[in-house]
């Protein structure tokens, strides 16, 4: 209290010599190095964009949402049905801080069966979706000033390293390797990693790693940690593999601790129900690896209050079990992202054919496309230019009527052509039309 005063009165005293209010005086008060430095959202930017945009009339086609519309993506009814019972049967009281214990066994069945992993209730945490966890990782592994070396374009490990106070080395990857790191692209800052943070299947690609290249990637790491020692902090791995159920056609996904399994004692996986059974407002996620790491994650999230609602634990826990329900749903699901995952690449693919800058990658996994639009230099009919990547994501949404999250916002170079496509609350009737616009407005371009 006494520090509140002492705050207000250097505030008025500031007023009395300047011309600015008083609000404004203590808005220019000092708060944490970190809180200050911390850099907004450019994906939330572009969302009020959009949003003041519908506001005003205008029919967007947002396909930047790493989300599902409800109306066409429903979470499965056999999930539905088992979050009801569980209000109605009173479970509403404090779950267990790192999640009840009906869940965690249900998630190891779930891993055991579904993955070949194999961890006891014990090594695996809940918490309200997967941010928690990750922030928990980054937390447990890095002191200020550790290295956390990961791709990019690649979702908020930028801003996780900042929260962390740690050091952070962007990899930029190639559209070559489908935007996935290497070995080789990572090998030069081993030695001084302290985390390496993965996601496969990709956000924001849609992309996977290959069973050879992340087996150099695992191996690297192990050769790395038998240098320091058991003395030494190892280098960790985090691997985020949220979107794992949802690969199509070919691809399949592959993880650390199944191709090397001495890999188990460094990597921590992210997971969750959120992807797989469009679940995002649900808010349950789960993370496991070695019992030391897990045991403090848990002790942090405790602090903090991250649980998951205890309905909705109970209500998966039951819902893990359904094995009939979760291979109808996911066979369903996975024929509709893939439908429209295919429609948008051929697509692009025709424009692309008409001679136009633009390209696409084949969709593998997730519920994203990665799209090139290079339009860069050229001049709209007002006669404004498009000096960069910015100006193009501002052409699209003004003239195309579409909204693409270009990877710079993923921590990728500023003026590089490429962005996310999400089809997660796009119908499919729409695509024809979404075209059809975008030839339209680029066509008008000099």
């Amino acid at each position: 209290m006494a520090k509140q005063i002492s705050m207000r009165k250097f505030a008025v005293k500031f007023t009395a010599m300047t011309s600015i209010s008083i609000q404004d005086s203590i808005m220019l008060l000092p708060v944490s190095k970190m809180a200050e430095t911390l850099q907004g959202s450019e994906i939330i930017k572009l969302a009020g964009e959009i949003k003041a945009k519908i506001a005003q009339g205008e029919k967007i086609y947002n396909l930047t949402i790493g989300d599902f519309n409800p109306e066409i993506f429903p979470i499965p009814q056999a999930l539905t049905d088992e979050i009801i019972e569980a209000y109605k049967s009173g479970q509403t009281n404090y779950p267990a801080s790192n999640g009840v214990q009906e869940l965690r066994e249900s998630v190891s069945r779930f891993l055991h069966t579904r993955q070949g992993l194999e961890y006891d209730a014990n090594q695996i945490l809940i918490s309200g979706g997967a941010r928690p966890l990750i922030y928990a990782i980054y937390q447990t592994i890095i002191d200020p000033g550790d290295t956390v070396v990961f791709p990019v374009p690649s979702w908020n490990n930028n801003h996780y390293t900042h929260l962390s106070r740690g050091k952070a080395v962007y990899i930029e990857t190639k559209s070559k390797n489908n935007f996935m790191p290497t070995a080789e692209d990572l090998k030069p800052y081993i030695s001084e990693a302290n985390l390496i943070a993965l996601n496969s299947p990709l956000n924001p690609t849609g992309t996977t790693f290959g069973y050879k290249e992340l087996e150099a990637i695992c191996e690297m790491i192990l050769e790395e940690n038998r240098k320091r020692g058991e003395y030494k902090k190892p280098v960790y791995l985090m691997y985020d593999q949220i979107y794992w159920a949802l690969t199509y056609g070919d691809t399949e996904h592959f993880d650390p601790v199944s191709l090397i399994p001495e890999m188990k004692n460094y990597t921590i996986y992210v997971d969750g129900l959120s992807k797989a059974f469009a679940a995002t407002g649900v808010r349950v996620g789960w993370a496991f690896g070695p019992q030391k790491i897990i045991d403090k994650m848990k002790a942090i999230l405790g602090h903090i209050g991250a649980w998951a609602p205890k309905a909705e634990q109970v209500a998966v826990a039951n819902f893990l079990h359904n094995d009939d329900a979760i291979d109808q749903y996911l066979e369903h699901f996975k024929s509709e992202i893939n439908t429209r995952l295919q429609a948008f690449y051929e697509g692009f693919k025709k424009l692309n054919a008409l001679g136009y800058n633009i390209d696409a990658i084949p969709p593998q996994a997730a519920i994203y496309l990665t799209v090139k639009i290079n339009l860069t230099g050229k001049t709209t009919q007002n006669g404004e230019k498009l000096h960069n990547m910015a100006d193009v994501t501002a052409f699209l949404l003004n003239e195309a009527k579409l909204a693409l999250v270009p990877f710079y916002a993923f921590g990728a170079g500023k003026n590089s052509p490429w962005f996310r496509l999400s089809v997660g609350t796009v119908k499919t009737e729409d695509i024809p039309q979404i075209f059809d616009q975008l030839q339209q407005a680029i066509e008008k371009l000099k």
